[in-house]
């Protein structure tokens, strides 16, 4: 919910080169105005956007968007006059909020710490309702403390890894904060982690990303906020059983105790697959749905630089080179995901006797290596079209990773060369693995994923190299495998976001089937938010 009032407007597309200095952007657009008969004496000229056109690599331009504001903060119409750069409108996007009457039993119960579950709880907190918010997992010092052992020593803990814990499965992964969705909440989720500690320059970003590394901070302090505002927040603490009673009321039964609470959020993160399993058991309606599967993909960040940027490569304002590639020609499609420029892979299981891959990388981006994830996409009746079904396709195919990888949770890693060859064995050469400080086995990928991947992820890759020179380069490298790229299932949910059927338990962000990626979830996180405050009363009316 959100008001649409226009304040003023975008003037877009107005490139520069990289060695232009951004506030020419700000000066071409008030030329621009003058010479529409606007005078730019009153407004206000700032960067909001700014991406990178490098199609033509002896033309690499900065391409910008200017927010036009009055200084006084009164309204501005739109420029009537046909003008050079196209113009878009500027709204007033505040979040607002309405509150319910129905009295609460107790205090809404969010289940999951990853960003769908942080932000609704805390625009819960911050608007009186003192949520309590658990997680199966550690807090953050805990949870970094306990990844390490894994890297090091190979120990996993099933309860609080990459997947779980405080932050979820995004605190592993850049912070990337780029999404397909459209809706007005996003930039209220920007400005939200500009105030927790993320650089402001989020704000302006065509792709932005926050960085592991301030990301786990930004959690932290989040979560705190929360507990000052009268919320509670409970790690390690797995929810094991719902029951709703007679008043209408919810009872989640954890592993810290029975919580009763008037309403439950479920933002679960896609790999709670023993919840999705006690969800089934119990009657809920989940459904099956299309995920992908895949590897990471490895390269050296200054090749993809040069074949990006050519001359331009490692120009300070372009920054590390990112592609998102696809290809649909099969009917199928195959594409890259979750791009982290000078990242690394990282170890992202949550259960014994499998072996997950992921991407991640460090605010800076100063790492050797490129990595992303190349996948497949998956259908429904590629693995028999249930939840069950869904998970074990997943679940089969990290176990036979686990094996390809010598059964102590080193990753298997097959050279592109030898993956295109369908043969196995070369070691790598200029580019080295990052995986859990190279603890890999030489593999081939063609004994894990099945046929019809395979030969999807080859046509890709040759797809790919028409695309960015040196993508499909022989030295590049392949680790396996990459299964949760999304959640297999989705939670039916009504038009009141409620389950189907369960008038109290709300659906929520990725595990549930409607996001993919941190914003999108934290925006789901909100949605659900305010479908709880405009039903409930606060908790102490």
């Amino acid at each position: 919910m959100s008001d649409e009032k226009t304040v003023g407007f975008f003037i877009n597309g107005i490139g520069l080169s990289p060695n232009a200095e951004e506030n020419e952007a700000c000066e071409l657009a008030a030329s621009e105005l003058k010479r529409a008969g606007i005078s730019p004496a009153r407004l206000r000229f700032e960067i909001a956007k700014r991406s990178v056109d490098a199609r033509k690599k002896d033309r690499i331009l900065l391409v910008y968007s200017v927010a036009v504001t009055a200084k006084d903060g009164s309204a501005v119409d739109l420029p009537t006059k046909k003008m050079k750069y196209s113009i878009t409108p500027l709204y007033d996007r505040s979040l607002n909020v309405t509150r319910g009457t129905v009295r609460q039993e107790a205090p809404p119960l969010v289940v999951g710490m990853g960003p769908a579950g942080l932000f609704c709880a805390l625009l819960l907190a911050e608007q009186g309702y003192r949520p309590v918010i658990i997680d199966r997992g550690d807090c953050v010092a805990d949870r970094l403390r306990v990844h390490e052992q894994f890297v090091k020593e190979g120990i996993l803990d099933t309860e609080s890894n990459i997947q779980f814990g405080a932050g979820g499965a995004g605190t592993f992964s850049d912070g990337k904060l780029l999404t397909r969705i459209n809706d007005p909440k996003i930039s209220y989720v920007l400005r939200r982690f500009c105030e927790f500690g993320a650089s402001e320059e989020i704000l302006r970003a065509a792709k932005p990303h926050i960085g592991t590394d301030l990301l786990v901070g930004i959690v932290e302090k989040i979560l705190l906020h929360i507990e000052k505002l009268g919320g509670r927040v409970i790690y390690r603490c797995r929810l094991d059983e719902i029951r709703e009673t007679a008043s209408g009321a919810v009872l989640a039964k954890t592993t810290k105790g029975e919580i009763l609470c008037s309403s439950l959020v479920l933002a679960l993160g896609h790999s709670a697959r023993d919840t999705y399993a006690m969800l089934i058991k119990n009657g809920f309606p989940l459904e099956a749905k299309p995920f992908s599967v895949g590897v990471r993909i490895e390269h050296l960040q200054k090749k993809i630089d040069e074949a990006l940027y050519g001359s331009f490569a490692g120009h300070p304002r372009l920054g590390r080179g990112e592609y998102q590639l696809s290809d649909t020609s099969s009917g199928r499609g195959v594409y890259t995901f979750c791009m982290c420029p000078g990242g690394q892979v990282v170890a992202a299981a949550s259960e014994e006797g499998g072996v997950v891959v992921n991407g991640m990388s460090r605010y800076a981006r100063d790492g050797r290596n490129a990595n992303s994830a190349v996948c497949v996409s998956i259908r429904p009746e590629d693995y028999g079209a249930t939840p069950e079904s869904a998970i074990a396709f997943q679940r089969k195919l990290e176990r036979a990773a686990f094996v390809a990888g010598g059964e102590d949770y080193a990753a298997p890693i097959q050279t592109v060369g030898d993956f295109l060859a369908e043969r196995s064995g070369s070691e790598p050469t200029t580019v080295q693995p990052t995986y859990r400080d190279g603890r890999v086995r030489l593999a081939s990928m063609d004994r894990i994923l099945p046929t019809f991947a395979c030969e999807e992820l080859r046509r890709g890759l040759w797809s790919f190299e028409r695309k960015l020179h040196g993508f499909a380069a022989s030295e590049a490298l392949l680790s396996g495998v990459e299964t949760r790229t999304s959640s297999p299932v989705r939670i039916l949910r009504t038009e009141e976001l409620t389950v189907l059927g369960h008038d109290r338990i709300y659906p929520c962000g990725e595990g549930a089937g409607y996001a993919g990626g941190i914003t999108s979830a934290a925006v789901d996180g909100i949605r659900i938010a305010q479908a709880i405050l405009a039903r409930f009363a606060p908790a102490s009316d």
